[in-house]
């Protein structure tokens, strides 16, 4: 299972190639306005698609694209304007930091005014219910007849920020405003004196939508070598109006680093090596790009072993991975390059399309490497570190560089075959 002397050399010459400064351009350019946080159907998507499949053809390969139908995804199309106070007291909150829209909330773009409740306790009609920490939406909505909506607690982030999620439930029957604790614990105890009002809207459309999956093919591996398929997302949850939400760490971060292996590999990849790569659309939804794409491979009996990087912010103390389908000797692979590089590597959960592809019966492993600001306008550029970046883009070119030596020496293993 050791690599040879000859190929650890050949390996050593081949991430000498591997630029921490050109994967960070590709993160800002990703990041950049003009692709809009690269949300499912949306110009910026296309944009960010159009740029990717053309850096592809550059380096080489036979590119090609794949549409899918993608149903109601979230869209706030005006940002909310949230009001709250105590008599004539007032309070704007700040959308975004002290206010959003819960993704089960009802479209509901006119400003609706009324006082404040206490969800499951006394009158709910033409009141704003507060629901206590601790009490389901389920149950919040059991207790709303007749209410204007609902105020819900969330969590921040270390920068203030709620953060922004696109998969969920299908819309309820009533506005839904999500509250930092700050202010929600104001606005119940408001309720709780019965002098408390809020007035807010929630703007929020579904939309049905085309995703759109990017395909690489550089030339195939020789009959019995070994096809790698390398993958990321490059969609985002995109801008909300008036809220730059870049999506550098997730999922700018990944998509450098697989465009990096990709650029080094299209030349310098040993013989009986087959490499493809997959740039998927709409993660952030369900992950049903790799989950279109997984059955694609599977009509066509395709069985390549599957590296997909969902996040190389910044590495703390190790990599995380998660594998999945019949991965015993993809994993062996990555832990020789993982030795190799001095990465170091951990088991842990790698929620993303790497679980689609396991799912379908595929060897896959994901590997996640830090979010700074994630779901959020914190997630920007220069919170992505450079050193991460070069470090994961190593264990995947090394991976691949590998693969030859490393697995010829497994055995045949009844785990990995189905």
């Amino acid at each position: 299972m050791t690599p040879t002397s000859g190929s650890v050399a050949r390996v050593e010459a081949i991430l000498a190639r591997v630029s921490a400064g050109r994967m960070a351009a590709t993160v800002t350019t990703l990041a950049s306005d003009d692709f809009t946080g690269r949300r499912v159907g949306t110009r910026g998507g296309a944009g960010a698609r159009a740029w990717l499949a053309e850096y592809l053809a550059d380096l080489g390969a036979t590119v090609e694209t794949d549409d899918f139908p993608v149903r109601a995804v979230p869209d706030v199309y005006a940002a909310p304007t949230v009001v709250w106070g105590q008599g004539p007291a007032s309070t704007l909150l700040d959308f975004g930091r002290e206010v959003a829209i819960h993704p089960a909330s009802c479209d509901a773009d006119e400003i609706r005014r009324g006082l404040l409740g206490v969800a499951g306790s006394g009158d709910p009609t033409d009141r704003w219910l507060v629901v206590p920490v601790g009490m389901s939406l389920f149950d919040a909505v059991g207790h709303a007849q007749g209410a204007v909506g609902l105020l819900v607690s969330r969590a921040v982030d270390a920068d203030g920020w709620q953060y922004t999620t696109l998969a969920g439930p299908e819309p309820g029957p009533l506005p839904i405003l999500t509250l930092d604790a700050g202010t929600h614990r104001a606005v119940l105890a408001a309720a709780a004196t019965g002098a408390g009002w809020l007035s807010g809207n929630t703007p929020l459309r579904r939309r049905d939508v085309t995703g759109t999956n990017i395909h690489a093919a550089f030339p195939a591996a020789s009959p019995g070598g070994v096809d790698l398929l390398l993958t990321a997302h490059y969609d985002g949850v995109g801008d909300h109006p008036g809220l730059r939400q870049p999506g550098a760490a997730d999922n700018a971060s990944g998509v450098a680093v697989v465009l990096e292996a990709a650029r080094i590999l299209s030349t310098a990849r040993a013989p009986g090596v087959g490499l493809s790569v997959a740039l998927l659309d709409a993660e952030e939804v369900g992950a049903l790009g790799s989950a279109h794409h997984s059955q694609r491979l599977r009509t066509v009996g395709a069985r390549p072993l599957i590296i997909n990087v969902d996040g190389a912010g910044l590495l703390d103390h190790a990599a995380a991975v998660e594998a999945g389908g019949p991965a015993h000797a993809l994993l062996a692979l990555l832990d020789q390059a993982g030795r190799h590089t001095g990465v170091p590597l951990a088991a842990g959960p790698v929620a993303s399309d790497n679980r689609r592809y396991a799912a379908a019966g595929l060897a896959a492993v994901g590997i996640g490497a830090g979010m700074g600001g994630y779901h959020s306008p914190a997630d920007m550029p220069d919170r992505v570190d450079p050193h991460t970046l070069a470090a994961v883009a190593r264990l995947v070119v090394a991976a691949v560089s590998l693969a030859p030596s490393v697995l010829a020496t497994l055995p045949s293993l009844i785990g990995d075959e189905r």
